[in-house]
């Protein structure tokens, strides 16, 4: 996206809902238990659950700690609050699961950034007692010549529509614009390499890990919401730059999803990039976890499609099987006539350029590889994406069974300034989230 929408320096829903097992409890009585388990691993980590179990008397409420080996760190969770203290982890109940009954159980999960294994667990200040953590079964690490298929960890959104998001600003976060709305998916903006080069940071400057960030993707699942990824954007340093090695950004790539339990990824694409590097890297990472992966791409003119680097790009994904939604930035070109009708003659000059680039596909497998992403509002080039002019690319994508939509952005949609390009309000008049909540529909 451009300088001005970037002021610094995108999983079928993960279910979030406690898990709750009823079963007989028989004879003597029985004390309450912990037991750790394993859902799934890869190379930099893995993804696990604690199963708290009553026993034979009811709980109000839990509190399950433990330890993590130095070199081991967490990374998202769900269904529980964590209050750490170093690598000493204190989770207890969200709202909606603290009350077990008898015989019941309710779970919490989260993922791990390395291999150790948590140690010293408690529940409610005695000994967990639910035996030692099972083995579970390990991948190769993606690498340019091995990738395993495994179970993955938490999916992306897979969802139809999904708007950016710029996290690198506190407001709005995202469990508001999902009780405002009902929009529960949405890309994180952007995933940049920091001051030091290959380290996956927000927009550059905040680590993948902050407390802020990973407060609202957490909120965001406790309502059953999920997240994309996005690296790249208007502004560097691209991790696609930067990360000197397909293994370098393979391990960038993984390390960016596992931060926020995510199996989707986008990668903006508005400068030169390493093609081969890039795509290798990709495909490693979707052979190993069957990522979803899209190229959000910049547009030429409303009657080429996306510009030549962009097509050399896909040319290049084709030739590996790297599977790709491709997404153009429908704002920002050249056209003629009504801002509408250009955008939907630049979506059919895209789908007529993946005819060339994937001929053996169908028309409506071409067409469900397409994603469209306006600039709510005032753009950048002067522009204005009306809520008319909306609801004509909503029209158009309904009618062709696109694969997704999106819009940037989130923190942009309401009225809180007219005539001008900002970060924070679309330059139009407009109710608060009135793209949102027209977007919102689109089911493909």
């Amino acid at each position: 996206m451009s300088a001005k929408r970037l002021l610094v320096a995108g999983l079928a829903a993960v279910p979030v809902a406690a898990l709750f097992t009823l079963s007989g409890m028989a004879g003597a009585d029985t004390s309450p238990t912990a037991a750790f388990s394993t859902d799934s691993t890869w190379g930099s980590g893995y993804q696990a659950r604690y199963t708290v179990s009553a026993g034979s008397s009811a709980l109000s409420s839990w509190k399950v700690e433990f330890d993590l080996p130095s070199g081991t760190s967490l990374g998202s969770y769900w269904d529980a609050q964590d209050s750490p203290s170093g690598n000493h982890h204190v989770f207890t109940n969200r709202e909606y699961n603290g009350g077990v009954a008898a015989g019941a159980s309710a779970s919490f999960g989260f993922l791990v950034n390395g291999s150790g294994q948590p140690a010293n667990c408690k529940l409610n200040g005695q000994p967990c007692g639910g035996g030692a953590p099972p083995t579970s079964t390990t991948t190769t690490p993606p690498s340019t010549t091995t990738t395993t298929t495994t179970t993955s960890p938490p999916t992306g959104t897979g969802a139809r529509f999904s708007p950016y998001i710029d996290i690198t600003y506190a407001s709005p976060t995202l469990a508001e614009v999902a009780r405002a709305t009902g929009q529960k998916n949405f890309n994180l903006a952007f995933a940049l390499g920091d001051s030091t080069g290959c380290n996956p940071s927000w927009g550059g400057t905040i680590p993948l890990t902050d407390s802020r960030v990973l407060g609202e993707v957490n909120d965001l699942r406790a309502l059953g919401g999920s997240v994309t990824v996005s690296t790249g954007g208007a502004a560097g340093p691209y991790l696609e730059n930067v990360c000197g090695s397909v293994d370098a950004l393979t391990n960038a790539y993984l390390k960016s999803l596992d931060a926020v339990g995510s199996n989707s990824l986008d990668v903006d694409i508005e400068a030169s990039i390493p093609t081969a590097t890039v795509n290798q890297a990709l495909l490693n990472v979707q052979k190993a976890r069957g990522t979803t992966i899209s190229y959000t791409l910049r547009v030429q003119g409303q009657d080429y499609g996306v510009d030549p680097f962009s097509v050399s790009v896909l040319q290049d994904a084709a030739s590996r099987g790297l599977n790709v939604l491709v997404n153009p930035m429908v704002m920002d070109f050249g056209y003629t006539g009504g801002w509408g009708d250009a955008i939907i003659s630049a979506a059919n000059a895209t789908l007529g350029q993946l005819k060339t680039i994937w001929p053996g596909k169908s028309d409506a497998d071409l067409k469900s590889m397409l994603g469209l992403t306006p600039m709510i509002g005032v753009n950048d080039s002067g522009m204005v994406t009306t809520q008319a002019v909306a609801q004509q690319v909503l029209s158009y994508a309904q009618s062709n069974h696109i694969g997704r939509l999106a819009f940037w952005s989130v923190g942009r949609d309401n009225g809180g300034c007219s005539g001008g390009v900002s970060p924070t309000c679309s330059g139009i008049q407009q109710g608060l989230y009135e793209f949102t909540n027209l977007f919102k529909s689109f089911t493909g």
